[in-house]
């Protein structure tokens, strides 16, 4: 069997089992080639069965906005970010969500396209979690199995958390959120203008 049509065969059907390799190569090269000859043969060369990342799917706006972003705040000092705070929350599925589907890939190539799954929402069971951070300190975890609104995200995560570190902090401070919806919410904007907390913005999602 020629490793280069193998090659060829799984980086065009990445999502392919073993099994289903070996059974095109049998049918297309009349050879007898086993799952485990496509698992040693496919090591040689680098490639491995692993899950695929999950990810938000963006569009090339979202791309470009990113970017520009990106080279505006690329000369910021770290005297500018330590007055930052990051914030940011994901949700975590009880529900399965088919995680045995492997493809295949080469070491350190697992946020290539061609590698990732794109993911627009999950199920209803699952967890929240939400936490911030800034240099050399950060906040305490906040785990919620209710979906997050305005109301919560200003009266349990601002108040609680982002609240309690303004006041610690220097003029400079500025909030940085995940750019939600319910972080965009009117009660939260007018929450932040009175706690003196600016914001600073991020492309969304």
């Amino acid at each position: 069997m020629r490793t280069g049509v193998l090659a060829v065969t799984t980086k065009r059907n990445r999502r392919s089992t073993a099994s289903d390799l070996s059974r095109q190569l049998s049918s297309a090269t009349g050879m007898t080639v086993s799952r485990q000859t496509v698992y040693r043969r496919l090591g040689h060369i680098g490639l491995y069965a692993r899950r695929p990342i999950r990810c938000v799917p963006l569009t090339a706006t979202h791309c470009r906005l990113r970017l520009t972003w990106s080279r505006e705040h690329a000369l910021w000092t770290p005297q500018q970010w330590c007055g930052v705070m990051f914030s940011d929350e994901s949700m975590y599925c009880l529900q399965s969500d088919s995680r045995r589907n492997l493809i295949w890939r080469a070491p350190g190539t697992h946020y290539h396209q061609e590698n990732t799954i794109e993911r627009h929402s999950y199920g209803d069971a699952g967890w929240l979690v939400w936490g911030g951070i800034i240099l050399g300190s950060r906040t305490d975890l906040h785990v919620q199995s209710v979906t997050m609104t305005g109301h919560i995200y200003r009266d349990v995560l601002l108040e609680q958390h982002v609240r309690l570190f303004r006041g610690a902090m220097c003029a400079e401070f500025l909030f940085m959120d995940d750019n939600a919806r319910p972080h965009r919410a009117n009660i939260v904007d007018e929450f932040l203008q009175s706690e003196d907390i600016t914001r600073i913005d991020r492309p969304a999602h």
